[in-house]
């Protein structure tokens, strides 16, 4: 049997937190985002428009925040909340939200509150195979040069902190400075290719090509590694 399709709104007045999560979402069948709205006004529009299902919450909005729309949402609407602050969480779950993700949203974490969802109103999403069929995330968007960039992760040579920036330096000598802290991108990545070297660097596992105690070489350029970060590392490493 055909499962249903889930109808979504996208709220936030981020044009790259609603990019990033229209990305993820494009990734699952029959989760469909019928749209994407920068404020309460644009969503209340949006829920009177469109058939919507569940709708992705942003709750630090200017003049109407996410809290003071969902308290005046139709309770047949479910809600899951997404901000860069935690201390919203408690106020969140008092409106009986279906989950609360907190910025920068990872794609497997956006699965599970989606699961959350279906577990009330309809079958959960099947880790590889079923009716609701999941690509692999290989990629991440980046805003550079005033636009969203896709950025593959085999692509990556390391990342550099500067500050309220990043810099992603890549194979084919491309480099990305982005606003973007390094802690939040390094959420994004998957742990399992890429390790912090240094409070102001993260690298790709697979591009290293030699190393000793206190630097990592990738081409022609030596990444630090610092003493908090050292002992992990070389344990990855073999070394």
């Amino acid at each position: 049997m055909m499962a249903k399709t889930v109808n979504c709104i996208v709220v936030d007045d981020e044009p790259v937190a609603r990019e990033v999560l229209e990305t993820h979402l494009a990734k699952i069948d029959h989760i469909h985002v019928v749209a994407s709205c920068k404020n309460a006004v644009e969503a209340f529009q949006a829920i009177n428009t469109y058939p919507v299902d569940l709708v992705f919450l942003d709750i630090n909005m200017p003049d109407i925040s996410g809290l003071s729309f969902a308290k005046s949402m139709s309770g047949n609407l479910k809600i899951i909340f997404t901000t860069a602050y935690r201390d919203y969480a408690v106020d969140g779950f008092d409106l009986k939200a279906v989950d609360y993700l907190l910025k920068p949203i990872s794609f497997e974490r956006l699965l599970q509150g989606i699961n959350k969802y279906l577990e009330e109103n309809g079958p959960a999403l099947p880790e590889n195979t079923g009716e609701f069929q999941m690509e692999k995330e290989d990629s991440i968007f980046v805003r550079a040069d005033r636009k969203m960039v896709k950025v593959n992760f085999k692509d990556i040579l390391f990342i550099e902190s500067l500050g309220d920036y990043i810099r992603i330096r890549l194979e084919d000598h491309r480099v990305l400075t982005t606003r973007e802290t390094l802690s939040n991108i390094e959420a994004r990545l998957p742990q399992k290719d890429f390790i912090r070297t240094h409070r102001s660097f993260v690298v790709s596992l697979e591009r290293i090509e030699n190393f000793t105690s206190e630097t990592i070489g990738i081409g022609k350029y030596e990444i630090p590694i610092s003493r908090s970060f050292r002992d992990g590392l070389l344990k990855r490493l073999g070394g």
